[in-house]
């Protein structure tokens, strides 16, 4: 028996010339992407403005997708993290996260299998990297909890799994399809890099040019160094000059993200760097309080008195500084918590 086709595999051309294979009429083509990439469809019964003809001759030789939901879990605060098998086996996460006084709803992607940053604050480091996810495997994570859902993600964030910068091509293939057959504009996609350099300047001349974020998360070279080895390829010199690149061939703001390890990180001598550092970048700042990975971790979490110091700190410097909300710690779905841990 011949296997069936996996509509979401197939390039949006592959996609039309197969379904004109079983139904001459073009608009069918348009009404099936709508429905599995605007819609979410779960089934081809759910396609209730396709003729029954089509629908049973679709159920008979296709299926939408062949990436199945191994786990899910719901944390007390609404979020959702799933761990998603791809055909090969391999396996992913992606978190739905939700918030009381907002409507957004937003898809935190992975955009690798494992990561090999190495960062020392990071679950999914010690993991280390497995492969280089697809752009249908990126888009699959959205559809995959909007189809579990039945709610519509409006905001994407490549905050998963993965250094996204690392697996560039295929990241903003995904993004393409993201802004133009999910319907997420641009200005709702954001992609996190720990600073590829390269990247940051060739995304800058992008035609679709998301939203940046940086994790920082250090703000001299040494400290860098010892907590994220992706200092020693590109430097903290070498960033903000890239950075400033970006600012000014985008005229958009970037986003520091760092994390406030307590005792290391969160210090007044460090907060006072770190104005030191971002005084000439157009950004802003999202602190991010440290989340154990392990019972035993050498870091901690740091206190919500030095937390709300280093935020005031660095707002007398003019910058607009926010605390990231924290969800999903329960489950480990927090920043930095993301391993793809079978073992639930």
């Amino acid at each position: 028996m011949e296997e069936k086709k996996v509509l979401t595999k197939m390039s949006f051309d592959e996609l039309s010339e197969f379904i004109l294979s079983l139904d001459e009429r073009k608009f069918c083509v348009n009404q099936i992407i709508s429905w599995i990439y605007v819609k979410a469809a779960a089934s081809f019964e759910q396609m209730t403005d396709i003729k029954k003809e089509l629908r049973e001759k679709l159920i008979g030789c296709a299926k939408i997708t062949d990436v199945k939901i191994k786990t899910k879990q719901m944390s007390a605060d609404g979020t959702i993290k799933y761990l998603l098998e791809y055909s090969d086996g391999a396996l992913a996460e992606c978190v739905l996260m939700r918030f009381d006084n907002r409507g957004n709803l937003s898809a935190c992607v992975s955009s690798q299998v494992g990561c090999p940053m190495g960062c020392a604050f990071c679950a999914t480091a010690k993991r280390g990297f497995i492969r280089n996810l697809l752009p249908y495997e990126m888009v699959e994570q959205i559809l995959t909890i909007e189809r579990d859902t039945g709610l519509k993600v409006t905001n994407v964030v490549f905050m998963g799994q993965g250094e996204p910068f690392n697996n560039f091509d295929n990241v903003y293939k995904a993004i393409q399809i993201i802004n133009s057959k999910l319907m997420i504009g641009i200005r709702r996609i954001t992609v996190s890099t720990c600073g590829i350099a390269p990247k940051i300047r060739e995304i800058a001349k992008k035609e679709l040019i998301p939203t940046l974020a940086i994790s920082l998360h250090a703000p001299n070279n040494a400290l860098r160094a010892e907590i994220m080895p992706v200092e020693k390829k590109y430097n903290l010199q070498e960033l903000k000059n890239a950075l400033k690149y970006y600012i000014d061939e985008t005229k958009k703001r970037v986003t520091l993200e760092y994390i406030l390890i307590d005792g290391l990180t969160d210090t007044k001598d460090m907060a006072l760097e770190l104005i030191s550092y971002m005084k000439y970048l157009k950004c802003n700042v999202n602190l991010i309080p440290y989340n154990p990975i392990t019972p035993k971790d050498k870091f901690k979490k740091p206190s919500k008195k030095n937390v709300m110091f280093f935020k005031y700190l660095l707002e007398s410097s003019g910058k607009k500084v926010t605390v990231r909300l924290e969800r999903g710690a329960d489950i480990d779905a927090a920043c930095g918590q993301l391993a793809a841990k079978t073992d639930i």
